[in-house]
């Protein structure tokens, strides 16, 4: 659905993961399309609609109109936005809504605390941290347990059970395992390296059963690495999500850089009319 020149224009100005098309195409498993510089994928009766213009300037009325053209193209049931602001007039339509902070790591201002420099080099007596290019039953494994202990939303749970789909289709993702001296998966993440001046975290976990200390620490310490060896600016690293990883991410630097904002909704005849209304003004 797309042509080259808009992928060119797509990569070249991408700034949230969701911009980064070999990420979202497997993911999603959807077809990517371009309606006034925002970014919107398709799958039968679904439409995913990218509420981060491209060129940086979000207007509520632009994205109304945009994302009703949209509508009125592919014809949906479901429909699933995000975007920096829900307007108003689209809120009541929310059947299912999340509010967050998209965090990112500013690599030109890193600097790293002394006390986790010295929790990485105690971790990295004992653990090593390779690249790799697959997702193993070990991975699976690590996916599995962390699905059962976290209980994560449906959409956390499938961005990990459909994380295999990403690694073999693009040839950007990079797999950091970490790995003990028994040669024992403990931890790993997964990254996307296309975004034009940052890298992707997109997921990670590790092993509760055989916990080491500082593994997840080792395994960001070598994305910093990772990053920088590309001539990246930035890491994004997802959203906040909870408490918990907030801290972790606040702990390396990571700042709040955009709001996000989710709305899924099903279309009635309703729910289209009302929409419709909105931009007859």
């Amino acid at each position: 659905m797309l042509k080259n020149h808009e992928k060119d224009h797509i990569l070249k100005n991408a700034y949230i993961p969701e911009h980064i098309l070999n990420l979202m195409i497997p993911l999603s498993k959807a077809k990517a399309f371009l309606i006034n510089d925002y970014l919107g994928f398709v799958r039968g009766d679904v439409l995913i609609f990218i509420g981060y213009p491209l060129n940086k300037n979000f207007s509520e009325q632009n994205f109304i109109n945009s994302l009703q053209s949209s509508i009125r193209k592919f014809n949906p049931c479901y429909v699933w936005f995000i975007t920096p602001q829900i307007p108003s007039e689209l809120e009541k339509l929310c059947m299912e809504r999340e509010t967050d902070d998209y965090y990112i790591l500013n690599l030109e201002k890193l600097n790293i605390k002394k006390e986790l420099i010295r929790q990485i080099k105690k971790a990295s007596m004992y653990l090593t941290v390779r690249r790799n290019s697959e997702i193993s039953k070990e991975h699976l494994r690590l996916i599995k347990e962390f699905i059962e202990i976290k209980k994560p939303s449906q959409r956390v749970a499938e961005l990990f059970l459909n994380i295999n789909d990403f690694v073999t289709y693009s040839n950007t993702a990079v797999v950091l395992d970490c790995m003990d001296k028994k040669d024992n998966l403990i931890a790993f993440y997964v990254l996307d390296v296309g975004g034009p001046d940052f890298i992707t975290y997109v997921i990670g976990t590790y092993d509760r059963n055989n916990y080491i200390p500082h593994a997840s620490d080792l395994v960001f310490h070598e994305m910093i690495n990772i990053a920088r060896q590309e001539n990246k600016k930035y890491i994004h690293l997802g959203l906040g999500v909870n408490e918990g990883l907030r801290r972790f991410k606040e702990k390396w630097g990571g700042v709040p850089f955009l709001k996000y904002e989710l709305c899924g909704y099903r279309i009635t005849k309703t729910e289209s009319t009302l929409i419709d209304s909105f931009l007859i003004r």
